[in-house]
């Protein structure tokens, strides 16, 4: 929800000025690097939602995969990788500007869900925070 007013302004600027937005086309390098990086984006986000759907009815906490370089990588795929390489797939730079609301937003709530983790496995958060490869990302 956070994201939500991002999303549907930039869409609407998007539309009502699209020469205000556009990355230049984009060119070769740009398409080659937006494609790499979604791919890598969309890989890391589905890999996380099969460990999510698998491990989280079971009760399990979740430290291998994509989770051993951050701890929330579905958030940081989708921000960092998936949203602003699309954007500019589609020759625009908003992508971008949806994917840091984004990063920020999950940066704002994380506090609160780490929280409620440290208190449902204790010892265990604490050594798979001291674990995780990125923690700061």
């Amino acid at each position: 929800m956070f994201t939500l007013p991002f999303l549907v302004i930039g869409l609407v600027l998007n539309i009502a000025f699209p020469s205000a937005f556009d990355v230049g086309g984009p060119p070769a390098a740009l398409r080659l690097v937006s494609l790499v990086l979604l791919l890598i984006g969309v890989v890391i986000w589905a890999w996380s939602v099969a460990l999510i759907l698998i491990k989280v009815p079971r009760g399990e906490l979740i430290t291998s995969g994509p989770f051993t370089w951050v701890k929330h990588p579905l958030y940081t795929s989708v921000a960092l990788l998936v949203l602003p390489w699309a954007g500019f797939l589609l020759d625009t730079w908003l992508g971008a500007l949806v994917g840091v609301a984004l990063y920020l937003g999950s940066r704002r709530y994380a506090p609160e869900e780490e929280a409620d983790l440290t208190r449902d496995f204790g010892p265990a958060w604490d050594r798979y925070c001291n674990a995780v490869r990125i923690p700061w990302l």
